[in-house]
């Protein structure tokens, strides 16, 4: 029997009381057919339905019964579109559960129709179109006091819905609806999503006239600024390019008061797609660039406006239009630096204040500072992922090569699903999609085998083991050692420090919250690092407490943590490693929490939890999570996984890295052979075993024996 570390990625909350949490699972090691069936099962249970209406309610449920100052549901309703508005999307859904629960709990048609329009609104910012859609269509099965204020939004949501999906005439067809019964004050913002979105479908008759009957009913500088330069893409698709390049200037000049900046930077991408209209893509690729250069006068903050008018704006577009520009005009160079000032870019709009951010990981630098201080046989494979094409640099000490692959980026992210669910699946068939990855991603790179690889992920590349892929009949860790930082910059600082650390130990283990959680393998795998590393300190069981782990982590050298962790896609900050309880209530570790400490004495983390890898991918950056976090707490260098972990490939691959660390060998090294012997031993060599880990971070940091 191999017990699986195992609490189900979340995409929304999972309450304490829903949680899903399998502390063990048979998992038949003689066949590859025994362990696809196990993990077809596990898959069936990762489904189930924690984040559905009753799944909130129960969070709701508990979440208001532990309020100091209770409010009324109508009051959680009010803070759910505060929070949502300022971009605070697990705050908002908490007050949309507690909401939900006393409607629920009382049979207040009204209030349910609201709190699930709530959910729908949050759900549409933060992403997660499948249940924006479900709780809208929820929202307009209750009888509301004022329907207005409930199903005019709620068609304009599964609008925004079809739209981003690309469905224009049942995005169309729902706006109408919802411009049919919504209040004289939201409708203006239904009107300009439709016309948006008519812009989109190529009706730029009807987007003229839509657009040009828009009437704000109050004052909103904001929204004026967004139909005004809806007005200006009108005028591009209506031919008349010298026109929208005029009225793109005129914006890009206009004071609209504190947020100009933000409303100039769009105008000036404005302008380069005027630019491109007249034929002119050097003048584009300029004002693009100009466009770039006011970034540091933006203020990093969530936007509803965008959402609201139907133009799902991101500055990650910008980024991505500036490599592929600075690509098509032969600028190598440059577009390499543009990608990595993406990433810096992307971390501080995901955080918006709400969590300190060190100077250091914002800090772009370019290719030339990073190859001074690279060794002959190491290589930063640095990918960015745009629409139509895969851009790659490879970056030596001698050389910067760049290489487009002809891959779109939605032909990227089905191939690395189809690779990952063959994978955690347990299927014969990874091994023939690794090698066809292998051979598209990794095959044009011209790699000599024995060079390390350094690699900087983009898009769906985040969620890919890179060491499963298979070039020449190989795997990639068979050939290379390995390992991935989130930028290009982020590993001139690593490398810059030095490599040696004290093997000063602390480890948590098996936090005890109740039966269902216990992990009996971590207490092997703690006891063992025990000891490999005399004198290491560990806290087990009840003694494994956030408190505790507060109060130590940063005199620690080596953290690890063997527990329970839940990655939240809604709002990665929100992702959370489940600790020991205190004072009779459940505890957990917020990413957001990681980043107020001071871990810069700290040299690895090891996440030994399932899925720790894991949060959402930020347009332009790398998974924002506990990752990005620990990394811009101080910490050099992490070990965590991207899918449930089989305990006795954990304990080995485990055991196998910190005894080599402890005899020497560089981490990058370490856990090389940490893979290699799992995938070595018997009944083991199934990818599912031995690639769930990923090294990110500083992979020549050694432990001083």
């Amino acid at each position: 029997m191999v017990a699986l570390r195992f609490v189900p990625r979340i995409a929304l909350c999972l309450a304490p009381l829903i949680l899903l949490a399998v502390s063990s699972w048979a998992v038949a090691q003689t066949q590859f057919a025994d362990v696809e069936r196990s993990m077809v099962q596990l898959n069936k249970a990762r489904l189930q339905d924690a984040d559905t209406i009753l799944g909130f309610a129960a969070e709701g449920a508990a979440l208001y019964a532990a309020e100091p100052i209770k409010l009324t549901g109508y009051q959680y309703c009010s803070q759910a579109v505060s929070l949502a508005e300022a971009g605070e999307f697990r705050q908002s859904l908490r007050a949309a559960s507690k909401a939900l629960h006393l409607a629920l709990d009382s049979s207040n048609e009204d209030l349910l129709a609201l709190a699930k329009r709530d959910l729908a609104i949050v759900m549409s910012y933060g992403g997660d179109l499948d249940k924006a859609e479900l709780f809208a269509r929820q929202s307009l099965t209750h009888q509301a006091k004022d329907p207005k204020v409930v199903v005019g939004p709620a068609y304009k949501i599964i609008g925004d819905v079809q739209a981003r999906r690309h469905n224009y005439p049942a995005a169309i067809a729902s706006y109408e609806r919802a411009a049919a019964e919504s209040s004289e004050r939201f409708r203006p913002l239904v009107m300009g999503s439709l016309a948006n979105v008519l812009l989109d479908s190529g009706d730029v008759k009807r987007a003229r006239s839509v657009l040009d009957a828009v009437t704000l009913v109050d004052n909103n500088p904001a929204l004026r600024a967004q139909l005004d330069r809806s007005q200006a893409r009108l005028l591009l698709a209506e031919g008349r390019a010298p026109e929208a390049l005029a009225a793109y200037q005129t914006l890009a000049a206009r004071n609209t008061g504190f947020d100009s900046p933000y409303h100039r930077l769009w105008a000036l991408v404005g302008v380069a797609d005027a630019q491109l209209a007249l034929g002119d893509k050097r003048a584009a690729s300029d004002a693009l660039l100009q466009a770039l250069d006011s970034l540091d006068t933006v203020r990093a903050q969530f936007r509803s406006e965008e959402v609201k008018l139907g133009l799902f704006s991101d500055l990650q577009t910008l980024f991505e239009r500036a490599i592929g520009l600075s690509l098509d005009l032969g600028d190598a160079a440059r577009a390499l630096d543009i990608s990595e000032k993406s990433r810096a870019r992307a971390f501080l709009d995901a955080v918006r204040g709400r969590a300190p951010v060190a100077q250091s990981a914002l800090t772009a630098v370019n290719a030339s500072t990073l190859q001074a201080l690279l060794a002959p046989d190491e290589r930063v494979v640095q990918f960015h992922s745009l629409n139509d094409r895969l851009a790659v640099w490879v970056v030596s000490r001698d050389a910067v090569r760049a290489v487009t692959i002809p891959v779109s980026r939605a032909e990227l992210s089905s191939a690395v699903d189809e690779l990952r669910q063959s994978i955690t699946e347990g299927r014969r068939a990874a091994i023939g999609l690794a090698d066809k990855l292998g051979a598209q991603l990794i095959g044009p790179l011209g790699l000599a085998g024995g060079e390390r690889l350094v690699v900087v992920p983009h898009g769906p590349l985040h969620y890919l083991p890179f060491q499963a892929l298979r070039v020449n009949g190989a795997y990639l860790i068979e050939r290379h050692r390995i390992a991935s930082v989130p930028s290009m910059s982020i590993a001139a600082q690593l490398v810059a420090r030095k490599s040696g650390t004290p093997a000063k130990v602390v480890a948590f283990g098996n936090p005890k919250i109740e039966a269902r959680y216990d992990l009996p393998g971590a207490d092997v795998e703690v006891s063992q690092l025990v000891k490999t590393f005399k004198g290491a300190t560990s806290y087990m069981g009840a003694e494994a407490t956030k408190t505790r782990f507060k109060q130590v982590a940063s005199d620690a050298r080596v953290l690890h943590v063997a527990a329970h962790a839940e990655a939240d896609l809604i709002d990665p900050l929100r992702s959370r490693i489940l600790l020991a309880n205190e004072n009779q209530k459940q505890s957990f570790l917020d990413a957001s929490e990681v980043l107020t400490l001071d871990l810069s004495k700290v040299s690895l983390v090891t996440l030994s939890a399932c899925e720790s890898a894991l949060g959402r991918i930020a347009s332009g950056d790398e998974v924002l999570g506990f990752p990005r976090s620990f990394l811009s707490a101080g910490a050099e260098s992490m070990i965590a996984s991207l899918w449930p972990v089989a305990d006795d490939a954990t304990s080995l691959l485990m055991d196998t890295v910190y005894q080599r660390l402890s005899q020497g060998a560089d981490l990058q090294s370490a856990m090389q052979s940490g893979q290699l012997a799992v995938l070595r031993a018997p009944k083991l060599s199934h990818p599912f075993f031995w690639a769930p880990f990923n090294l990110i971070g500083n992979w020549r940091l050694t432990l001083e024996r």
